[in-house]
């Protein structure tokens, strides 16, 4: 795969003729204005735009919250060098992919599961560091795409795993996704669900908004995903017709690591709160206020 071939903007426009030229440019003006925003491609325009089923007021938005948690999220988007000890160690322990084969509704499905069932090393901020790394890269290959739809794969997930889930975390994981992130989420399936989800949810669902919530959808065997992610679209060991998951992983984990200079450029890219028009913003304007939660003790 080697080096990121980025998507070519003039076949973006030929694939979305509701994407139109003078939109990026409104856009590229605005943009020109804030002071604190950094200066991005006509291609991570039009993912915004795209995002924001084209609609200019909502992309400003996204786009300015983008940056910003840039910022005010060190966790996710600093120290992303992919060889170094926090990702080596978050590698070894999930495998997440984009497959090669869309869903019916041409959806491109990224597929997770813990490689390790083990908590001791589990970091989930690295795991969701890698899960945006990925997203960085694929986007800016594929350029804007019919909408994304996730399946992770809870098999050896255990409650150490869930000890190790910071609230903090979940809350600005979810509000990058929710609002900040350039994508069309389609669906989040969880399979294999274990016992213990009632768990999870009761960690996660005050931070999800109701359009979230309906996409989320909870499978105890492979069947009912079908009618989401076609058989045919998933991994080999699921009967699919993608190819092996080990396979797939080591190809496209050297892929992140071709695209090692890539990533660690990209720590630059945030809002920069000193040259911001009006009051800098902070993680408490951000995230509301996050109080002391680090580990949670689960019975």
């Amino acid at each position: 795969m080697g080096k990121l071939q980025l998507a070519d903007v003039e076949n973006e426009y030929k694939k979305f003729p509701e994407l139109k030229r003078e939109d990026v440019q409104k856009i590229r003006e605005w943009m020109e204005k804030q002071p604190h925003l950094p200066k991005i491609s006509d291609l991570e325009i039009i993912l915004f735009l795209h995002s924001n089923y084209h609609r200019i007021e909502p992309t400003k938005k996204t786009i300015d919250e983008n940056y910003t948690c840039h910022t005010h999220v060190p966790e996710f988007f600093a120290n992303r060098d992919i060889t170094g000890t926090e990702m080596k160690t978050a590698l070894d322990i999930v495998v997440i992919v984009p497959l090669t084969i869309p869903t019916k509704d041409q959806y491109t499905v990224l597929y997770g599961k813990l490689l390790k069932s083990d908590a001791t090393d589990f970091s989930f901020e690295s795991c969701l560091k890698f899960l945006l790394m990925i997203a960085d890269v694929i986007q800016r290959e594929s350029g804007a795409v019919h909408g994304y739809t996730f399946v992770l794969d809870m098999e050896g997930v255990t409650m150490g795993h869930v000890a190790r889930l910071a609230i903090g975390t979940i809350r600005k994981f979810l509000h990058f996704l929710q609002e900040a992130m350039p994508v069309r989420l389609k669906g989040i399936h969880l399979t294999n669900v274990v016992p213990f989800i009632d768990k999870i949810l009761m960690l996660i669902k005050p931070f999800m908004k109701k359009e979230l919530l309906e996409i989320l959808h909870l499978h105890s065997k492979a069947e009912t995903l079908y009618p989401f992610v076609q058989k045919e679209c998933l991994i080999k060991e699921l009967g699919g017709n993608a190819g092996s998951l080990m396979e797939i992983r080591k190809t496209f984990n050297q892929h992140m690591v071709d695209n090692r200079d890539f990533l660690i450029e990209l720590e630059k890219v945030k809002a920069d709160e000193s040259k911001r028009p009006g009051k800098p913003k902070d993680s408490g304007a951000i995230f509301g206020m996050e109080g002391n939660f680090k580990k949670l003790d689960i019975d």
